[in-house]
């Protein structure tokens, strides 16, 4: 269990909130982490378990189906789910496209969608990378074309988390091919319209439970009312969202690194080797040493970084910087926590396996550590 006895960035209410959680993985993703991942993609119904349970979109204000809560309670989702090894993707579906509706929607959008997310019945993605395009946004492809009332959209995108289950995605697209960053446009596509088709659950190192996929646009005609916020504001809106997608992964990645410590913990204390323990070798209790110092300081810095962010004073800079260190420590965790394990960790019985494998992914997206930098050292 993620010892949160020392923390400083949750309230009782989000402690409170944390235990309810806890049942609820317990009791509806644990005993199915193992298919799940053979299977390469999670139950539909686990969605509209999620949602009968709370957990779906918390920062959804109440006049919209949701509970109106802070972004706290978010993190403990995040932090919780990484803490079991679970990347099931609903925290995309919370932290970032709920926001993005919440922030930019018309209240016909909001009215419609919201309630359907904090339930579970719409399952939702948000689609920006694309084969030819990755960290740098405005080179997409994906145009949307006016036609009188409607757009005609066309292109394709890779990498899409929820790409199989999601009923609505939100499509980043060229409104204005000439216009650079502002020719860029955010569109609601339902995933039940004409031309729209879903391509293969990618094959991923990690990550196996959670679906990736492939998606593709042909002549889909939307009406212009899908538009989410003003047109051509799309690449200004994705800008505004990153500070909160980046704490969220910085959140995950933490609870990851944890996990991977306890588990070496755990292990080496069990393990001997030449009449005594793995732990009580030197080698054993510095690295232990060495990442429990790290764990100490990324908790203290995670809980700095949503105090930070829940009084709205997270800038990109920090955001990016936390998304930066966190996903390294996590890496550095589960790679050291592995090699501890011995041969047994090479073996995916071992939870530490697929800590590491699910690890390498956390460096690229949400923009690759290499931008993170970049962003970074603008600020400076």
């Amino acid at each position: 269990m993620l010892d949160t006895s020392r923390r400083t960035g949750f309230t009782p209410e989000h402690e409170q909130f944390r235990d309810s959680v806890r049942r609820f993985l317990a009791r509806e993703v644990e005993p199915h982490i193992d298919r799940w991942e053979e299977e390469g993609i999670v139950d539909r119904a686990f969605w509209n378990k999620a949602g009968e349970a709370g957990l779906l979109c918390p920062t959804v204000p109440e006049q919209y189906g949701g509970p109106g809560l802070d972004f706290g309670f978010n993190a403990v989702i995040d932090e919780e789910l990484a803490y079991i090894g679970s990347t099931a993707g609903i925290t995309l579906h919370s932290d970032i496209v709920a926001d993005y509706l919440v922030a930019y929607g018309s209240e016909e959008q909001k009215a419609h969608w919201l309630p359907r997310m904090v339930s579970g019945e719409t399952a939702t993605a948000i689609a920006m990378t694309e084969p030819g395009a990755g960290s740098d946004l405005q080179g997409i492809r994906t145009a949307a074309v006016r036609d009188g009332n409607h757009y005609v959209l066309n292109g394709s995108k890779t990498y899409i988390t929820n790409g199989q289950h999601a009923d609505l995605v939100i499509v980043v697209a060229k409104t204005d091919p000439g216009a650079g960053a502002k020719g860029v446009s955010l569109i609601l596509v339902e995933a039940d319209r004409e031309g729209y088709a879903r391509g293969r659950n990618l094959d991923k190192i990690g990550f196996h439970s959670q679906d990736t996929s492939e998606l593709f646009f042909n002549d889909v005609r939307i009406p212009i009312t899908n538009c989410l916020g003003a047109e051509g504001m799309g690449f200004a809106y994705l800008m505004n969202q990153l500070p909160q997608e980046r704490l969220s992964i910085a959140c995950a990645a933490q609870a990851a690194a944890q996990r991977a410590f306890d588990e070496a913990v755990k292990f080496t204390k069990d393990r001997k080797a030449f009449g005594k323990t793995v732990f009580e070798f030197q080698n054993t209790k510095f690295t232990l040493a060495d990442l429990a110092t790290k764990l100490q300081v990324g908790w203290a810095h995670v809980d700095w970084a949503l105090a930070r962010h829940l009084k709205g004073e997270l800038t990109a800079a920090e955001a990016s910087a936390a998304k930066l260190w966190h996903t390294e420590l996590q890496w550095e965790a589960c790679d050291a926590s592995l090699q501890l394990h011995g041969g047994a960790g090479y073996m995916n019985e071992y939870l530490i396996a697929r800590l590491w494998r699910d690890a390498r992914v956390t460096r690229i997206f949400g923009g690759t550590n290499e931008i993170m930098k970049e962003v970074v050292s603008r600020s400076i």
